[in-house]
C-alpha cells in the first residue's frame, strides 16, 4: 500500500515478523549495530508478548515498539543497557516487575511525519495503566549531541533541548509526549558515538498507579450523585417534612445514587408554624428543630445505605449565636459539619445569622468531598483551598430568590468546576411561599458541573433541572478522569499555577463554637 492511502493496524508481534523487523532495524540502528538477533525477539514475544508492538500498513511492518518488564527500584537509578541482557544479547523480563522498561521505538524512515511514533507511544501508556504499572522507564539516546560536544556540557545540551532551542530526534520527542528527564547517564551504550555514550534516564509517571497492597482499601473510581430540586412548600408538622424528606432519600437510594442533596436551609418552611412578625424569633424558632433533623436523616443514612448532603440548617452554638450549617450524614453511622463562612447582608439583618470558621475536606467512600453554601462558593479562595486538600467533588446547596442571584451561583459554580478540576453539584429550591417572611419567592435550576476539557461535555455541564420544578435528577461521577484531566489535560490549571508568584492560604483561627 503506498503512503498516499495507508491501511494502517496496531497489533503485537509474533515471530513470523521478524525477517521484516530485522530489516528495519537495520535500517534505523545502521550506526549502532543494527538488529537485535532473532532469539533475542523470539524471546521477547515469548516473555511479554504485549509489550512487542507493531504497526503494519496492510502486511508491511513500518513502526515497532519493544518493551520489558522491569523492577522500578533497580532501573529508577542510574544504569547501563547491558543491565537489560545477559551474554548472549537476551533481554531479561522481569515477570514480577512493577514499570514498563521501553527498550526500542523505530519508525520506517519513509513513514516519518505520520506521527506513529505517537501512536506507539499511547499504546505503551494504556498497556502500562492497564497492567497497574508503576511508570514507563526508558534510557534515551542523545544523537545529536556529537554535533555540539566541543560547545555544550552533556547537561547544557538537555537544557537547550528542553528549551527548544536544539532538536534532538529522541529526547525531543520524548519530551513531546510527556516523559520526564531525571538524569543523566554515563557509559549507557558505550558504542553510540553520536552520544558519545551518554543516556537520560526518562520517566513517564502512571497518575493510575495503585500499590497492591492499597487496591483493596482504595476508594471507588465511580460514583452516583442524586440530587432534590426541593418544592417549598407549606408543611403543618416537623414530621411531615421528615416525611417528604424521607420520600426522596428512599428514591435515590433506589436508583443507586452514592450521595443524596438538598438545598440550603430546606427546612425553611417550618417557620410558618409560628408568628412572623419577628423574623429573628421565626429562625430562632427554626433552630429548635435541627438536633431531631439530624437525628432523622442519620438513621435514614444508615438505613437507606446513602451518604446525605443535608444542605444546610440553623443551628445554635454554645455562644447563643445563629449559623447556617451544611451537614454530611455519612452511612456508616458518622457525620461531618460545614458553617457557612460569609453570611448574605439579608441573613445578618432579618436573622442575626454568624459566619463560621472552619473549613474542611471531608472523606467518604464515594471520593473526598467539600461543602459551600451558596453565597460561600462567590469567593473563589475557599475553593481553592480544597482543592488543595484533593477534593473531588464540591456540594454547593443554594437558595436564590431570583433569577440574577442564581446565575451569580452558577456561574460560579461552573468557574470552580474549571479552575480547581474537580466535580461541582449544585441543589436549589423552588416554589412560592407569601405566607412566610423572606420565602416568599424562588428561583432556581440545579446542576452538576464538570471540569471543561475533551473527556467531560462540551459544555461542561453533565446534568441539570428544569427551572423552578420539583424533580430528581442524577450524574454518574467518573474520578478516573479527573486525575487525568489534572495530569494530562488540554490545559492543567492546578498544575500551572504560579506558586512562585501567590499562593492561597487559611489563616488559623482560635477555635470557636459555631
Amino acid at each position: 500500500m503506498t503512503l498516499e492511502d495507508p491501511h494502517l493496524n496496531l497489533r503485537n508481534l509474533t515471530k513470523k515478523d521478524y525477517p521484516q523487523l530485522k530489516v528495519l532495524m537495520d535500517k534505523v540502528y545502521d550506526d549502532i549495530g543494527g538488529a537485535w538477533p532473532q532469539a533475542t525477539i523470539n524471546k521477547l514475544i515469548r516473555d511479554f508478548p504485549d509489550g512487542q508492538i507493531g504497526i503494519v500498513d496492510d502486511d508491511r511492518l513500518v513502526g515497532v515498539a519493544l518493551s520489558v518488564l522491569v523492577d522500578y527500584a533497580t532501573f529508577s537509578d542510574p544504569h547501563k543497557y547491558s543491565d537489560l541482557t545477559d551474554s548472549n544479547e537476551l533481554v531479561r523480563n522481569n515477570p514480577k516487575g512493577d514499570a514498563l522498561y521501553g527498550l526500542d521505538v523505530l519508525i520506517d524512515p519513509t513513514y516519518r511525519g505520520h506521527r506513529l511514533g505517537r501512536r506507539l507511544y499511547d499504546a505503551r501508556k494504556e498497556l502500562c495503566r492497564s497492567m497497574n504499572l508503576r511508570a514507563i522507564l526508558a534510557g534515551g539516546r542523545i544523537p545529536s549531541y556529537h554535533e555540539y560536544a566541543q560547545d555544550l556540557k552533556p547537561t547544557e545540551f538537555l537544557e537547550e533541548v528542553a528549551r527548544k532551542e536544539i532538536h534532538d530526534p529522541i529526547l525531543s520527542f520524548q519530551l513531546a509526549n510527556d516523559f520526564m528527564v531525571k538524569r543523566l547517564m554515563r557509559g549507557y551504550l558505550p558504542e553510540d558515538e553520536r552520544s558519545h555514550g551518554y543516556a537520560t534516564l526518562l520517566e513517564w509517571n502512571n497518575i493510575l498507579y495503585e500499590p497492591a497492597d492499597l487496591i483493596l482499601d482504595s476508594t471507588t473510581t465511580e460514583a452516583r450523585v442524586g440530587a432534590v430540586q426541593w418544592q417549598m412548600r407549606e408543611f403543618d408538622s416537623v414530621d411531615s417534612v421528615l416525611q417528604q424528606v424521607e420520600y426522596f432519600v428512599d428514591a435515590l437510594s433506589d436508583y443507586g445514587s452514592a450521595f443524596a442533596v438538598f438545598p440550603e436551609l430546606f427546612n425553611a418552611p417550618l417557620m410558618g408554624l409560628t408568628d412572623q412578625s419577628d423574623t429573628t424569633q421565626a429562625i430562632r424558632f427554626l433552630a429548635t428543630f435541627t438536633e431531631q433533623f439530624k437525628t432523622e436523616l442519620m438513621r435514614m443514612a444508615v438505613s437507606y445505605n446513602i451518604n446525605i448532603i443535608a444542605g444546610s440548617l440553623v443551628e445554635e452554638g454554645e455562644d447563643e449565636m445563629l449559623y447556617n450549617v451544611a451537614y454530611l450524614f455519612r452511612r456508616d453511622g458518622t457525620y461531618e459539619r460545614q458553617p457557612k463562612l460569609h453570611i448574605t447582608p439579608q441573613e445578618k439583618r432579618d436573622w442575626v445569622i454568624e459566619g463560621g470558621h472552619e473549613l474542611s475536606v471531608f472523606e467518604t467512600d464515594a471520593g473526598r468531598i467539600g461543602m459551600l453554601i451558596c453565597y460561600d462558593v462567590e469567593f473563589p479562595e475557599l475553593s481553592r483551598i480544597l482543592a488543595d486538600q484533593d477534593m473531588d467533588i464540591l456540594f454547593v446547596p443554594f437558595w436564590t430568590d431570583t433569577k440574577n442571584g442564581y446565575l451569580r451561583v452558577r456561574h460560579c459554580a461552573q468557574a470552580r468546576a474549571v479552575e480547581n478540576e474537580c466535580y461541582v453539584v449544585i441543589c436549589g429550591s423552588v416554589g412560592n411561599l407569601p405566607s412566610i417572611e423572606s420565602l416568599d419567592i424562588q428561583y432556581a435550576q440545579s446542576a452538576v458541573f464538570s471540569p471543561s476539557d475533551f473527556a467531560f461535555p462540551h459544555d461542561a455541564v453533565l446534568n441539570e433541572t428544569t427551572p423552578n420544578t420539583e424533580m430528581i435528577f442524577f450524574s454518574d461521577l467518573d474520578f478516573t478522569r479527573l486525575k487525568l484531566v489534572r495530569n494530562e489535560g488540554s490545559v492543567t490549571n492546578l498544575k500551572d499555577r504560579r506558586l512562585d508568584l501567590f499562593n492561597v492560604k487559611w489563616k488559623k483561627k482560635k477555635a470557636n463554637k459555631s
